[in-house]
């Protein structure tokens, strides 16, 4: 049985789809007051969810965020760093524009939240963040994704050093590693793509938006107030065989 979240202060960045969404929807399933950042506005999330626009990539829009979260919200408890794009580019072909668009987004955006967010989450003496970032560069690769996998892989380096700063403020920081998770932007992959996923998946079936938000939740509890700078993948096993033979 876990402390009750409910009357909690909860920030989504990217909460608007996808799996932002589905964190976003999660916590609000649990009573907390949740602001979603993103550049459209959000549907279908339910219980105490409010929508503040802002870009990541910007400092002082994040410091806006922040601010909005904190007003919604009376303080800030939890930051979920989830925003995040993924535009395939060749790396033959990849502009610097374009490595610096997902770079801005995915990584410095992670950097411009937490750091908006550390006087609201001390004060608020419970603080957690939760990073959103993926197997995809930290354990896996993807052609076209270079840019990608290497703001992913960059956030892990980050939390593992933000943590020992954070801890000082009594503030945890971790990041939740998805596997392949339906989404609107997974299903424009196309049927064939899914299936071809959900073979190399031990358990048979692609991630859920409502697995990655469970996840958040915990990580969010007072029950894992123990846990700071780690990782949790959640891939159906997907990264555990090292050929599909492997599954038998």
């Amino acid at each position: 049985m876990f402390t009750s979240l409910s009357g909690r202060s909860v920030l989504v960045t990217g909460g608007t789809r996808g799996i932002g969404k589905g964190i976003a929807a999660a916590f609000a399933a649990e009573g907390a007051t949740v602001a979603i950042a993103g550049p459209d506005r959000a549907a279908g999330v339910g219980g105490k969810v409010g929508y503040l626009h802002g870009d990541v990539a910007d400092p002082v829009s994040c410091a806006d965020i922040v601010a909005a979260a904190v007003e919604l919200g009376g303080g800030l408890d939890v930051l979920c760093c989830n925003a995040g794009i993924f535009p395939a580019a060749p790396l033959r072909e990849m502009t610097p524009e374009q490595l610096e668009e997902v770079l801005a987004v995915n990584l410095k955006g992670t950097f411009f939240a937490v750091q908006a967010a550390i006087p609201a989450l001390q004060e608020s003496g419970r603080g957690r963040v939760i990073v959103t970032s993926s197997i995809t560069g930290p354990i896996t690769g993807f052609s076209g994704w270079s840019h990608y996998g290497a703001s992913k892989a960059g956030q892990l380096g980050f939390i593992r050093s933000a943590a020992l700063e954070l801890a000082k403020a009594g503030v945890t920081i971790n990041a939740i590693m998805p596997g392949n998770i339906v989404t609107e932007g997974l299903a424009d992959l196309g049927p064939e793509y899914l299936r071809t996923m959900e073979a190399s998946i031990p358990l048979g079936r692609l991630g859920s938006v409502e697995d990655i938000g469970n996840a958040a939740v915990f990580l969010a509890s007072d029950e894992a107030g123990y846990i700071t700078g780690q990782t949790l993948v959640i891939d159906g096993g997907q990264t555990i065989p090292e050929s599909l033979e492997a599954m038998g």
